[in-house]
């Protein structure tokens, strides 16, 4: 069955336009964005396709133009469309941490960060640079790792917050198996950071380790061990 023959409150513009689009479904909103199917299926089922393809919905902006044209009724334009759609998205979610917020404790660091990176398959590290008053001056994914580690290099981390002109900094990363625990290599990286901040005059206020919704603060953790 084809779109149009399908009654209105199951085509997903109508659907939208009626409920609004929290409310619906994943299906019907990449339904929406890839518009048109194929001579042998609806873009309905043409969207299931895409979502079969990954585990949650968090994981869709990991599938490439390439992974994306591999399924059958998938050409290039729709797969740039959709991961234009994507980024897009990521750019709108992200407006609350563009403004020079005050970011003075932990639960805000990982209110406005941790949905970029918490869900990923891979180890990745946000460095988060604040000024003097600690407020947001930049921040940066830089780097992405095996399934296992991240790569990070704290003297790579100082020179893009010399080059910022960062008072101080945080930096967060996640670890996909869900365990929030830091690793020996996590305590060592930390240690490392601290001693070179203080060295440098740019302190490291706290290193975060999520999952996307349960975190790990070294910082939370030194004041309960001093307690």
């Amino acid at each position: 069955m084809i779109i149009k023959d399908l009654p209105n409150n199951e085509k997903p513009r109508e659907r939208l336009l009626k409920y609004g689009p929290d409310n619906l479904s994943n299906e019907d909103l990449l339904a929406i964005i890839l518009r048109t199917g194929t001579k042998n299926q609806n873009v309905k089922n043409l969207s299931n396709l895409i979502l079969t393809k990954i585990k949650s919905i968090n994981n869709l902006d990991e599938l490439s133009v390439r992974e994306l044209t591999e399924i059958k009724g998938v050409g290039e334009v729709k797969a740039v469309t959709l991961m234009a759609s994507i980024e897009l998205g990521k750019r709108v979610s992200n407006k609350e941490i563009n403004e020079r917020i005050l970011i003075n404790n932990t639960d805000l660091v990982h209110k406005y960060f941790a949905h970029l990176i918490g869900h990923k398959s891979q180890e990745e590290m946000i460095v988060i640079l604040l000024d003097h008053k600690k407020r947001l001056i930049n921040y940066e994914i830089m780097y992405k790792g095996t399934n296992n580690s991240s790569l990070a290099s704290p003297k790579e981390i100082y020179n893009y917050a010399i080059k910022e002109k960062a008072d101080a900094l945080i930096i967060m990363h996640n670890h996909p198996s869900g365990i929030v625990s830091p690793s020996f290599e996590d305590k060592e990286f930390t240690k490392s950071m601290i001693t070179t901040g203080k060295i440098i005059g740019i302190p490291l206020l706290d290193h975060i380790i999520t999952n996307g919704k349960e975190y790990y603060s070294f910082f939370n953790e030194m004041i309960t061990s001093e307690t």
